[in-house]
């Protein structure tokens, strides 16, 4: 068994490369299912490696590391690619050149620890049995999800992971530790699109109207019963409205409200459930009060579910390669991630490496115009995820 400080110290040999990579990864994002010149540059450095990366997903791409009798155990480590629609803030030399783009999910260090990861493996392919495939992922941040569609094309086939393993930044814990939690970890998320239709006219004459702003916040209101009422209380779920546009004016009832909201859980059949009270509340207020409703709910991704063994052989192999002080328990989340595709068809484990600086700096949430992360990580984050990858393949059974 390769020990865990050999690791550590090709980790530490390429970490300035790691850096190297994320930070142009970082300076030239690009948006979800459009990763063109992403997935090049990724294929490009893992064809320097040695390795044969494949396409798969449009943007996507799958390749295989394969140590001693490679058919006898598989394990998969995934990374997404994409960024999202900011603005960066960051006054950086790795800044964002793609102005509206950024990575501020923390994509391109999830892309470039698996490429550190991958540099790391191939070093001591002849010291393992099985095989480590890479999957680079595009699309997370945009429905259906690119996990999805990978799944779909057959990355987890030929041959098919007995594991998957993936990790994502979080800045709520100092670099050099990780965080994991087993069973249900991360929520559904569907997307709520509703219009509320009634009769607008004068506001000064509501009698001769029928005012679907009034419609509108019956429904709004209504509609948290759902969870309060309906939902057993030890089953998490959220019911949140975050946009209404009633379009009239001070003395002016509209003709119609739109509404845009999202609701999230961690139970698949509850999931349907929720779905079918949320229309009959809608449509049946809506037409007490002599309006009508439309309510399309496009069904996002998945809960996410880190299978128990597996996430408890990843927290063994963690504390042995971090320490166990250096190894957090997380709570449920009510986020959303598409690695939930993943986990619902095979063992998974999602954990989360943290980025933040032990001084406090780095600690600006994801999906904000400062986010960014101490180097340190990108020195752990490769080292653990080759690490994990390989006492996962130890322990697993052979398939022959």
């Amino acid at each position: 068994m390769i020990q865990p400080e050999k690791i550590q110290e090709l980790a530490a040999a390429y970490a300035a490369d790691v850096v190297a990579v994320r930070e142009h990864l970082h300076a030239h994002p690009e948006l979800s299912f459009q990763e063109t010149n992403t997935v090049a540059y990724v294929a490009e450095q893992l064809r320097q490696l040695g390795l044969d990366p494949q396409p798969v997903a449009g943007t996507g791409l799958v390749a295989l590391i394969e140590g001693r009798n490679p058919e006898s155990r598989v394990v998969a480590l995934r990374a997404d690619m994409d960024a999202l629609p900011i603005q960066e803030q960051n006054d950086v030399p790795y800044k964002s050149t793609n102005p509206g783009v950024m990575h501020a999910c923390g994509h391109d260090v999830h892309t470039a620890s698996l490429l550190g990861a991958a540099r790391i493996l191939m070093q001591v392919r002849d010291e393992f049995e099985g095989t480590i495939k890479l999957l680079f992922q595009p699309g997370e941040e945009l429905l259906p999800g690119g996990a999805s569609l990978m799944i779909k094309d057959g990355v987890l086939e030929n041959p098919r992971p007995q594991s998957v393993l993936g990790q994502h930044v979080f800045p709520h814990l100092p670099a050099g530790k990780i965080g994991l939690r087993a069973g249900r970890y991360m929520a559904s998320t569907d997307e709520l699109y509703l219009t509320v239709r009634g009769k607008g006219g004068h506001g000064a004459m509501p009698e001769q109207n029928i005012d679907p702003v009034v419609v509108a916040a019956h429904i709004i209101v209504a509609a948290q019963q759902i969870v309060s009422r309906r939902a057993s209380p030890k089953l998490p779920s959220v019911l949140s409205f975050g946009k209404v546009i009633a379009n009239g004016a001070t003395n002016v009832i509209p003709n119609e409200v739109y509404i845009e909201g999202t609701f999230r859980t961690l139970n698949e059949e509850w999931r349907d459930e929720a779905h079918r009270h949320l229309r009959t509340l809608c449509e049946g207020l809506a037409a007490s009060m002599g309006a009508s409703c439309e309510l399309e709910i496009r069904r996002g991704y998945p809960y996410l579910e880190n299978e128990p063994r597996l996430t408890a052989r990843t927290r063994q192999a963690a504390e042995a390669y971090l320490g166990a002080d250096n190894v957090a328990e997380l709570d449920q989340w009510m986020a959303a991630e598409d690695f939930a595709y993943y986990s619902q068809v095979s063992d998974a484990c999602f954990y989360r490496l943290g980025t933040r600086a032990a001084d406090g700096r780095y600690a600006a949430s994801v999906h904000t115009p400062t986010f960014d992360i101490d180097k340190q990580a990108l020195e752990v984050g490769p080292g653990l995820m080759a690490w994990l990858a390989l006492h996962e393949l130890a322990a697993l059974p052979s398939a022959k």
